[in-house]
């Protein structure tokens, strides 16, 4: 793939960044290096023309010559030889000459004046495919069960045959576990078969480098089945005997193979004796006949076991593994050496092998004892030490390491130069790093002495050597871990003696590719559409290619598959659809992947093949064929079955069985006639049923079971309804279902009546005493017989009306609400029936001062046998009447004597209203009217009233008490306050009543006395009765808010208000704003204009909503844009007042010129004035804002002008009729009285938009004074 292609590419350019030896560039003196040449084993095809490489480098250019077999080739002298210019490469021309003529050893030598190199030696052999010798080949025949080789013994090629065994349609022939071709090409039989038989088993040996196939005469095998063969357990067929021994090169292939002989066909398994098999290089092959061992090291010496395993017994064989090495070099070949005059150096030649190899050093190609010597050389073994060189020293070395299993040869030079340093990195590079990953910096030098490598960043200001960095001895630097701050220019500084050379390159570090959002699993049904997301971030800089793959291979040409920038989208899905998809974002710098699988899932296929098996009178056993699971596993199996003697065309569900299951036992019923099918349940659904199995008739039998549900009841007072829920046809076991039914009576010793009931599930007795206990027995019979004793059921006959009723009825009067009531049970023979309770009926006969003829009568039932009951919710001081009687099923008895009893007296209700009437300037008169509900004789009220700040902070209490008889009171004196509120109620002799509240203002105004303005209010109310502990609920509104008033009768101390538009309907709307301890709130925040509806909620521990008060209508004003009154800013009136002076001098000056007799000519002088029109004025305002009443503690809220509009002028403050008393009066939604109070008004800010009054205009009043003048 190509991203490992990446991977792989990096690694193996850090390793060339170390590892790459001393390259000389080619514009300087140096000796010959051999680049290229034919491999050491070189097999030729006979065919074509033979071509020998041998391609070298060197200053001056090197030449060639050749060896063959040890002695000089001459190239020149033979007319079928050329050697390519500038090239040692040999062209053979074979067209006039056979190749064994040019088979042999060949060696190359390049040469100039620096020294010789030369190359390993080319054995040269031509490709050979010989034909099979002609051969008759009797039929094989052999006994089924025995064992049997077929040979194949191919002819020996160059380089080996390809071995395989086809029939004659050329088709491969099948092998397996027991038929198998071995490693040398037989075919190998571990038992035989009687459908081994045929005429065409053909070996077929493929020749690689002629690309020819030669072919075997062909085998035929009979096999007979005359006498059986025993089973036998396993023997050898190769390898023979109980172990062997193998030899195998380091870096080599081992392979070993074990085939058995037996029947059954025995199993081969591997097992390293001496240690582990290498799990990463080891493969089982061949069925694993064949153990597979790649790259064979030292560790891999040892004994080996294969053994072959039947039912019979087991066999071993071990085989030992020696591992040889031909050379090889330990750790890298010798490397080129560029010494400067003076320096010195060395030569290493470090290699190995099995056994010891030998070294063997030459110099230009002639052994080093008989090259010349050289003081500054020294020879120690596999190294050579060279001191204090001079110009003219320079030689190519060959090292030959060898062993009988073969040799390595590398050529090394020496080359003395005297030169400055160089970079051969190209200048101005630019490297593309990826954030985190390793930069390596190029800078390739040349120079000797060698030079010494310095790296800087952007300015020199320090040498790069500590971390992040880190130099390499060829130069390079590398950063382990790159970061944005690694960003910029790096320059390379390469010195030695002879001189300096810098070099510049460039660094950049790039975001990595990400994959944010990876596709998913997806299980999708077929048919269906699938989307596999893939969001990436990559650095913009950076050129990304989204690539999917299907199951590590390229998408389907399919138009189905759309491909978008961060998405793969399947549609109509098919099985073919299901495997796993791989994105992959590609940038030239890196990659990312993420794979995730598909699968397909379908509904299962139906299951197929029912068979019915093990056939009993009431089971059978059912088998059936799964069908295709379509990648979704079948959880369950449903068995379904039809009745077609009873239910024909209708399935039924018989039983489940888990999915793994194949086969059901099934419990059947008598008399039916079965048919089954199987349905099959994966997450997907269910299949379509399967075939119908073929159908079983089951016997009759008698009945297995009764009817349930038994019961007996009377629908009249005379008899007994016996039912039953009737058996279904599979319950009836036969034909001619029907029912015996019995009964008796259950405390009399008498016989079971009997009664045979057909298509039925009832029967009616008549003439049953009533209400008389009954046992009950229905039995289910067909015509072959009864079912089992029926169980007992209980019932009773039917019940009549009660005939007696309770006595001794008589009530203990708890308080004045409450009375409990005793009587005698009546006897249970008397109820005749099932008793269900009694109903007390009472009503209150009259008051003993109101509704002497009310007769309300109310009814309380007790249920079950009770002597005794509660009456809550009475009326305190009355008369009630009350009688008690039983009930049935059937209905009611007789009443009881109607009996009596009086409540006692109970504190009163509050006052039906208080009205604040003749208000002077120092004292108000109150008016009220006595309490609905008197509950006793009133002894008297209570006045209690105090002042309350704008705070809504109350001030000390003042307490009056007044006689029974009083209506009103008159205060006097009231001047400490602008508000004052007002608490009224009754008493009677248990106590006082709930009060009943109103509030009046007094508006203080400068240059009068204080007045004392009522506020409107609304209706009175008296205490709660059978309702709401809440009472007195007031409100008082603004322009966008409204302040709620109550009193509270309970005992909780916290409270919420709740309030929502009155058109909206859903109980989601109601909005809560929570109060504690205190009995009003404000609420804020809403819109004028618009209707709202309040309620109260009492709370509980945890906020629990003990009790609701009934909802009130709040309606807020419209409010207009408010105007600044123009009358009343200071700058206006400087203005009138320079204006009123100017004109009155003007008035002077004309007084004085008409006196003269002179004309002036003052209505010009008015019609040329162009003074701007201002706004009008209007005088001060007093009027009142509304309220309700019964409020507590509500501030006053500022003053509005009247309803109409009107604004009245030069009328006493002290009027009445200036504030609309009287015809303005109105009644608000819930019927309390609006008085409206209007007064000068000096807003101009009203619901209406009214008209304004005018302010005298400047010119009107120039003219006025003109005409009085």
């Amino acid at each position: 793939m190509e991203w490992r292609r990446m991977d792989v590419g990096v690694l193996l350019l850090f390793l060339v960044h170390l590892a790459t030896a001393l390259e000389v560039p080619l514009d300087l003196p140096q000796p010959p290096t051999i680049t290229y040449q034919s491999p050491k084993d070189y097999i030729v095809d006979p065919r074509e023309n033979i071509i020998i490489h041998c391609e070298a480098k060197g200053k001056p250019h090197p030449s060639f010559s050749w060896t063959r077999n040890g002695t000089h080739f001459d190239v020149e002298n033979d007319a079928n030889v050329d050697m390519k210019p500038q090239s040692g490469t040999l062209v053979v021309d074979i067209s006039r000459e056979r190749v064994e003529h040019y088979e042999g050893v060949y060696q190359c030598t390049a040469r100039n004046k620096h020294g010789t190199a030369v190359s390993h030696n080319i054995v040269v052999r031509q490709s050979r495919s010989p034909l099979w010798s002609k051969e008759k080949i009797k039929p094989i025949v052999v006994q089924e069960g025995v064992s049997l080789v077929l040979p194949c013994r191919p002819p020996a090629g160059l380089p080996p045959p390809i071995i395989f065994w086809m029939d004659n349609n050329f088709q491969k022939l099948p092998q397996s576990k027991r038929v198998s071709q071995s490693l040398n090409g037989d075919l190998y039989f571990s038992n035989v078969r009687r459908e081994d038989t045929r005429n065409d088993y053909i070996c077929y040996a493929r020749f690689p480098h002629t690309q020819t196939i030669q072919q075997k005469q062909p085998i035929t095998v009979r096999v007979l089945n005359q006498a059986p063969v025993d089973d036998r357990r396993p023997t050898f067929l190769i390898p023979s005997g109980s172990s062997s021994s193998k030899m195998v090169l380091r870096g080599d292939k081992l392979e070993m193979e074990c085939i058995a002989e037996g029947l059954p066909t025995p199993h081969i398994s591997w097992t390293k004796i001496s240690g582990d098999l290498p799990s990463k290089r080891t493969s089982f092959l061949n069925y694993n006949k064949t153990l597979h061992i790649e790259d064979v090291s030292a560790s891999d010496e040892g004994d080996y076991r294969c053994t072959a395993k039947n039912q019979l017994g087991s066999v071993h064989h071990t085989i030992h593994v020696m591992v040889k090495a031909a050379p090889y070099w330990i750790d890298v070949p010798p490397r080129n050496l560029v010494l400067a005059p003076g320096e010195s150096g060395r030569l290493s030649c470090l290699a190995s092998g099995t056994p010891k190899p030998t070294i063997t050093w030459a110099m230009n190609g002639i052994s080093i004892e008989n090259s010349p010597k050289d003081l500054s050389r020294k020879v120690e073994d596999d190294i050579i030490i060279f001191t204090d060189v001079q110009p003219g020293s320079s030689a190519v070395y060959q090292c030959n390491i060898s062993n009988e299993y073969g040799y390595v040869l590398s050529n090394a030079f020496v080359n003395v130069l005297s030169e400055p340093p160089r970079v051969l990195t190209s200048p101005n590079k630019v490297y593309q790093i990826i954030k985190n990953h390793q930069a390596l910096l190029d800078c390739s030098s040349f120079g000797s002495p060698m030079p010494k490598i310095t790296w800087f960043k952007d300015t020199r200001s320090s040498i790069l050597q500590e971390d992040p960095y880190i130099l390499y001895d060829n130069g390079t630097l590398e950063i382990r871990i790159a970061q944005a701050q690694h960003n910029g220019k790096y320059t390379c500084v390469a010195t030695n003696s002879l001189g300096i050379y810098e070099n510049h390159v460039y660094l950049e570090v790039k975001e990595p590719t990400r994959i944010l959002k990876q596709p998913e699993y997806k299980e999708v049904q077929r048919g269906r559409s699938v989307v596999f997301e893939c969001t990436v971030k990559h650095d913009p800089s950076l050129i990304p290619t989204m690539t999917w793959l299907k199951d590590d291979g390229e998408l389907p040409d399919d138009e189905r598959l759309i491909v978008d920038s961060d998405s793969l989208t399947i549609t109509d899905v098919t099985e073919d659809d299901a495997g796993v998809y791989t994105c992959i974002m590609n940038t030239t710098l890196d990659h990312d992947s993420a794979t995730a699988k598909l699968t397909v899932v379908e509904r299962p296929d139906p299951p197929t093949d029912l068979e019915l098996t093990d056939q009993k009178k009431r089971s059978v056993q059912l088998t059936w064929t799964p069908g295709d699971e379509h990648n979704s596993p079948v959880q369950k199996i449903l068995i379904q079955y039809e009745d077609s003697l009873h239910h024909r065309g209708h399935w039924h569900n018989l039983t489940e069985v888990p999915g793994t299951k194949t086969t059901a036992h099934l419990k059947l019923s008598p008399h039916v006639h079965y048919t089954f099918r199987v349905l099959a349940l994966n997450s997907v659904g269910f299949s379509n049923p399967s075939r119908p199995s073929r159908m079983y008739k089951t016997e009759p039998a008698a009945p297995d079971e009764n009817p349930t549900g038994v019961q007996g009841f009377g629908t009249e007072h005379n008899n007994l309804v016996i039912s039953w829920k009737p058996l279904t046809n599979l319950q009836s076991n036969g034909p001619g279902l029907h029912y015996k039914v019995m009964w008796r009576q259950k405390k009399v010793e008498s016989e079971w009546n009997t009664v045979t009931v057909s298509n039925n599930s009832k029967f009616v007795v008549s003439g049953t005493p009533t209400f008389v206990p009954y046992e009950i027995k229905v039995q289910a019979v067909n015509e072959h017989g009864p079912g089992p004793d029926p169980a007992i059921a209980h019932g009773y006959s039917g019940e009549d009306l009660p005939v007696a009723a309770p006595e001794n009825v008589h009530a203990v009067v708890r308080n004045s609400t409450l009375v409990e009531v005793f009587w005698d049970p009546v006897p249970a023979h008397l109820i005749r029936g099932n008793i269900k309770g009694y109903k007390v009926s009472y009503w209150r006969k009259h008051h003993y001062k109101h509704n002497p003829d009310h007769m309300e009568q109310d009814i309380l039932v007790f249920s079950g046998n009770h002597t005794q009951g509660m009456l809550p919710g009475l009326h305190p001081f009355s008369l009630y009447l009350f009688n008690v009687r039983v009930y049935n099923g059937k209905g009611e008895g007789p009443r009881s004597v109607t009996q009596q009893f009086k409540t006692p007296e109970g504190v009163p209700g509050s006052p039906t209203s208080l009205i604040v009437t003749n208000s002077n300037l120092d004292s108000l008169t109150l008016e009220w009217s006595p309490p609905h509900d008197h509950n006793g004789h009133i002894t008297g009220y209570t006045l209690k009233y105090q002042p309350v700040n704008n705070s809504n902070e109350l001030g000390p209490v003042e307490e009056l008490a007044l006689a029974a008889n009083e209506t009103s009171v008159t205060l006097p004196n009231l001047k400490y306050s602008i508000r004052y509120k007002f608490y009224l109620n009754a008493k009677t002799g248990a106590g006082a009543g709930a009060a009943i509240s109103q509030e009046a203002v007094i508006i203080r105004e400068e240059g009068s006395t204080q007045s004392l303005h009522p506020i409107a209010r609304s209706p009175p109310h008296g205490p709660p009765h059978k309702a709401s502990p809440f009472g007195n609920i007031s409100s008082m509104i603004g322009e966008d808010w409204a302040l709620i008033s109550w009193e509270y009768w309970g005992p909780e101390k916290n409270f919420s208000a709740q309030y929502r538009l009155n058109d909206s309907e859903s109980e989601e709307d109601w909005n809560t704003e929570f109060v504690n301890g205190s009995q009003n709130i404000t609420l804020k925040g809403l819109k004028g204009g618009l209707c709202y509806r309040v309620r109260l909620v009492a709370l509980g521990h945890h906020d629990q909503e003990f009790h609701h008060s009934k909802e009130l209508l709040v309606t807020l004003p419209a409010v207009a844009s408010r105007q600044v009154d123009i009358a009343t800013q200071g700058w206006f009136i400087g203005l009138m007042c320079a204006i009123a002076l100017l004109i009155l001098i003007l008035l002077i000056i004309c007084f004085i010129q008409r006196n003269k007799g002179g004309k002036y000519p003052v209505k010009e002088k008015e019609d040329a004035h162009t003074d701007p029109e201002f706004q009008p004025m209007k005088d001060d305002d007093c009027t009142f804002v509304e309220y309700s009443d019964n409020e507590d503690h509500k501030p006053l809220k500022g003053s509005r002008s009247p309803s109409n509009g009107t604004v009245k002028r030069d009328d006493s403050d002290d009027s009445l009729v200036d504030y609309g008393e009287g015809g303005d009066g109105q009644f608000n939604e819930d019927g309390s009285f609006i008085g409206q109070y209007s007064g000068k008004s000096a807003s101009r800010d009203t619901a209406e938009g009214h008209e304004s009054s005018e302010a005298p205009s400047p010119i009107k009043a120039m003219n006025s004074l003109n005409s009085f003048v």
